[in-house]
């Protein structure tokens, strides 16, 4: 068999896989890789193992060490029963575990669900697709220890994920996303694998988990009223082949809604994502059909959920009457006006109360918080270090809303995950307000910017894949920490961030400050005009993404269109000089 130009370390790993333990599938499906002589193939799908990151795997499905397989994910489930093991030695364990509408997410549920099973381990397995946070609700309602979740959120068809949780309803976070990983990477052989399952340990979820997660979301609402009189609000939905056609539109229609219409093109959830280059709401493409039904029935808000139900992404009409898509630190800072308003009205905010956005999301949020005089809290990019905070104030303070600019929003503290679920409910219900108060969503937006200056955000993804992308972007990073620019589109850096070791830096004083979050490869450079550049390495991504925030003040609505031009005009300056 050919080996010519393949690094004979990848040969080796990648020839191990020609032999028992492996089964003859996988046995043949490599073989066919040698024989075709596909050696950059070759080199992706084996020259490192698929890191089990501090959420869990995601990765391109196929055979290999670098892949979502049989043996990749029968590794990660075997490594976490271990840790169950270890960490409950004296308890019945328990884990949910759930999936999408991808490729293989259902047969990889059962496959996790076999190993836990063989594990001795009690299994609940959603019998049919759901969403994320539905997950998260499962394992906070039946007292779990752990869950998984069969998902690669909003990335393209060839890939699948396995995000792992703890009895907190959140992802993984030290110290027990560490220890896991160390179990995993302790089997080193697929023989250390249980696969054989054990039936009875494994329960199907159906329909009385549903109902207590409806009922459970039903009741936050906090207008009602507005609702009930505007219950025939013109909404379009698109679960874009993914799980949200599950929970969504009988959520909607538990809270009063009648006039729902789902885009039929997008309806069936299906794998291969028929309709989209990506099944993302971020993606003006992934968000078309919805906006074209809703502009054929006259919408007043139009929203879609990526494959996971876990992201909502909306549109609502302009000043001019164009479908305009927000972007996820737009309908954040709506969110979190729209509760707080909401509770200060009803004479229902407390001395604890508070929010939670991240380090990359808008300074909107913060100000919006000031004005109630509520609490606001930064975290690192990712969710789970929201539900990290949720968890960590148990009993300290209420959470009432939060979010980061990817689209992802909670409200309440039913789940410990974003919930697309409970955002486009929120979403619906203040559209239904404001429509009430003779608004628009967009005025209210508006208002927003009058009142606290207008915030632009934008977000460059660069997209480096296999080996040679990976080493790309470390080198991108490395190079922004020892030659960090001065001058950002012709305005002064005035501070430096960086989150990797924990420091500030004053560029005009040379002071330097503790950063106190835990430590993350993200570097910011604030200008002296309060604009803030964000770059960071995706963890689930092969990309790199660059973010960028501007502001200046919006004297009057009727200068929106105006000062938007100019606010773009910085940020590709600033950006041409960064990214």
């Amino acid at each position: 068999m050919a080996t010519t130009n393949l690094d004979l370390a990848v040969r080796t790993r990648a020839e191990a896989w020609l032999r028992a333990p492996y089964d003859d599938e996988t046995i043949q499906a490599v073989k066919q890789l040698f024989d075709t002589e596909q050696y950059t193939e070759l080199t992706d799908s084996f020259y490192r193992d698929l890191e089990f990151g501090t959420g869990g795997l995601r990765g391109i499905m196929g055979v290999g060490t670098n892949r979502m397989n049989k043996y990749t994910i029968g590794r990660a489930t075997q490594g976490l029963s271990n840790y169950l093991r270890k960490t409950y030695p004296d308890e019945e364990i328990r884990v949910a575990i759930a999936y999408d509408s991808r490729n293989n997410s259902q047969a990889f549920a059962r496959l996790v669900a076999d190993v836990f099973s063989a594990n001795g381990i009690k299994v609940y397995l959603f019998a049919e697709l759901r969403p994320t946070p539905h997950l998260s609700f499962a394992v906070r309602h039946l007292h779990c220890h752990a869950g998984v979740m069969l998902t690669a959120s909003h990335n393209p068809k060839e890939y699948n994920g396995y995000k792992a949780y703890w009895n907190d309803g959140g992802q993984l976070v030290p110290p027990h996303d560490k220890n896991v990983i160390n179990e995993v990477y302790a089997i080193e052989d697929p023989s250390d694998i249980n696969f054989d399952p054990v039936e009875e340990n494994i329960t199907l979820l159906g329909k009385e988990l549903d109902d207590a997660y409806l009922n459970a979301v039903s009741e936050l609402t906090i207008r009602p009223d507005a609702v009930a009189r505007q219950s025939d609000l013109k909404i379009v939905f698109s679960p874009i082949h993914g799980t949200g056609g599950t929970l969504i539109p009988p959520t909607l229609e538990r809270w009063g809604f009648t006039d729902v219409s789902i885009v039929e093109e997008q309806a069936t959830p299906d794998g291969n994502f028929p309709t989209v280059v990506y099944p993302n709401p971020e993606e003006e493409e992934a968000m078309s059909l919805a906006v074209k039904e809703g502009q054929r029935i006259g919408a007043d808000v139009i929203f879609a959920t990526d494959p996971d139900a876990d992201r909502v992404g909306a549109a609502i009409k302009n000043a001019n009457g164009e479908y305009q898509l927000l972007n996820g630190n737009q309908i954040g800072s709506l969110l979190v006006n729209y509760v707080l308003s909401a509770k200060k009205e009803q004479g229902d905010l407390r001395p604890d109360d508070y929010v939670v956005k991240t380090i990359v999301t808008t300074n909107l949020i913060a100000d919006i918080a000031k004005q109630y005089g509520v609490t606001y809290h930064d975290t690192l990019t990712g969710f789970k270090y929201i539900g990290e905070l949720i968890t960590q104030r148990a009993g300290q303070g209420r959470f009432l809303v939060g979010g980061e600019e990817s689209y992802g929003y909670l409200v309440g503290e039913l789940v410990r995950d974003k919930d697309a679920v409970v955002s486009a409910v929120f979403i619906a219900e203040m559209a239904a307000y404001y429509k009430d108060q003779g608004k628009t969503l967009f005025e209210a937006l508006l208002d927003l910017y009058v009142q606290h200056g207008f915030y632009k955000e934008k977000l460059i993804s660069l997209t480096k894949k296999g080996k040679s992308g990976a080493e790309e972007i470390v080198a991108m990073m490395e190079r922004l920490r020892s030659n960090p620019p001065q001058i950002i589109g012709g305005i002064e850096v005035a501070e430096i961030k960086d989150y990797k070791n924990s420091e500030s830096f004053d560029l005009k004083t040379g002071k330097r400050g503790a950063i106190n979050l835990p430590k993350s490869d993200v570097l910011q450079f604030i200008t002296v005009d309060g604009d803030v550049v964000s770059a960071r390495p995706s963890g689930t991504e092969p990309k790199i993404k660059f973010y960028c925030s501007v502001r200046q003040p919006l004297a009057d609505t009727a200068d929106y269109e105006r000062v938007s031009r100019e606010l773009d005009e910085r940020v590709n300056l600033i950006m041409k000089d960064i990214a």
